[in-house]
């Protein structure tokens, strides 16, 4: 496959670690990576407007193909012109090719070599997503950047059925290669898969990579494997595919699992989280989750963040949001705004340490305010390590302290704490 709609320009590269930043010019907008990208499942993200969207800088989204395919369908997509037109939306959109509804939707999938055929959650009819047809929905669609199917399997999945999905989403990318009919329009990513195992996570980047696809995706993972094993997977991933090609891990969004893959080199993000989290009355912060419910807001007249620049930030406090979380979904669509702004504006933040050289800095930095005084969970900081970035004694690390000629601090690892899984 060598017909692309998309350049890939990286414009800065980190001394120290893998992390990069770079430029994708896709069809409807130019991107700046690191990026994370919002989730709309169905074209539309609960609580936001996409209009709402573009003004807090949010130049791509998501949204999946299995349920844009059931609801409102392929028909009603052709008519109307593609989804762009469909949601008003003039920036990029990547849409999921549904592989992932065989782990969400386990009980209603049946996986075979043909495809996976699925039971409606709405109806109860059946529905056979093969490559081909999820190609088709996605050509309708007028998505920027699709995604293959894959066989997927849940991380903690062990055995032969393991490799059995790697060798199956290589024969299936075949298929979704011969099928993709605006190979000029829109951008075809094969998603690497393996589970936990490096020898087939190498076998499959080797498979992939042959076929020569405009960009490549880190599949398979936080589905609960341990981050320790999370982590791993990505850099081993990561180091092995192109330079010249994007690349994306499929379903990350906690903070500290995003600044870790962009150290290992890692371009786009995308996860339900924000939005997710933003239903249960959750604002993201610097300084973790603010949970608003809780009553020592009741007469916190600070916004969210003092630094954030979202509208919610700029025109509410916590002691208005306090008063009206879980009561009305006013609540939900104001966190909803941050949220989505505060992942956006940490991928930024991180983008602009990588052209300034000052991302070790900026890491460290972000690990102390994040935890504060809390010792730093172990995976992060070995995976941090990794890459040449290093702890001072005690997580006291000074933002702007003098690093060896690598850019690293020599310290001694903290101790540490066992990190939650997604």
């Amino acid at each position: 496959m060598t017909s692309s709609a998309l350049e890939f320009d990286v414009i800065a590269k980190c001394l120290t670690t893998r992390a990069r930043a770079s430029t994708l010019r896709l069809p409807h907008s130019v991107v700046s990576t690191p990026i994370f990208m919002p989730v709309g499942t169905q074209g539309t993200m609960k609580g936001i407007t996409p209009k709402q969207l573009e003004d807090i800088g949010c130049q791509i989204m998501l949204s999946n193909t299995y349920h844009l395919g059931t609801r409102p369908g392929p028909e009603t997509m052709e008519k109307v012109g593609g989804l762009h037109k469909f949601m008003n939306w003039k920036r990029s959109i990547l849409t999921d090719s549904g592989g992932f509804q065989m782990v969400s939707l386990l009980d209603l999938s049946e996986v075979t070599e043909e495809g996976v055929k699925f039971r409606s959650p709405h109806d109860g009819s059946d529905m056979l997503l093969t490559p081909e047809h999820s190609i088709h929905l996605q050509n309708v669609i007028g998505a920027d950047i699709m995604m293959q199917l894959d066989d997927v399997v849940s991380s903690l999945v062990t055995g032969p059925r393991v490799e059995e999905a790697m060798e199956r989403s290589v024969r299936w990318l075949d298929r979704c290669i011969k099928a993709h009919k605006n190979p000029n329009r829109q951008n075809l990513f094969a998603i690497i898969q393996g589970g936990l195992d490096a020898d087939l996570r190498k076998r499959c980047v080797d498979l992939m990579v042959k076929r020569n696809t405009p960009g490549y995706a880190i599949g398979g993972l936080s589905g609960g494997e341990e981050k320790d094993q999370f982590w791993r997977v990505v850099k081993l991933t990561a180091e092995l595919l192109p330079e010249n090609k994007p690349i994306y891990c499929m379903g990350v969004g906690y903070a500290v699992d995003l600044i870790v893959c962009v150290a290992m080199g890692v371009d786009m993000f995308d996860c339900v989280f924000p939005t997710r989290t933003a239903r249960f009355g959750n604002a993201l912060h610097p300084t973790g989750q603010l949970i608003l419910k809780q009553k020592k807001y009741q007469k916190d007249f600070r916004p969210i963040n003092e630094e954030c620049e979202c509208p919610t930030c700029k025109n509410y406090t916590r002691a208005y949001l306090h008063s009206i979380v879980g009561k009305t979904t006013v609540a939900c669509h104001l966190l909803t705004v941050h949220n989505i702004a505060y992942q956006l504006q940490l991928m930024a933040r991180a983008r602009q340490s990588i052209i300034d050289q000052k991302f070790p800095q900026f890491v460290r930095k972000f690990m102390r305010d994040y935890h504060g005084d809390k010792e730093y969970p172990e995976w992060a900081v070995n995976a941090f390590n990794s890459v040449g970035i290093h702890f001072n004694k005690g997580n006291s690390d000074n933002e702007d302290a003098e690093g060896d000629e690598s850019g690293q601090v020599a310290a001694k690892k903290p101790k540490t704490t066992t990190a939650t899984n997604n």
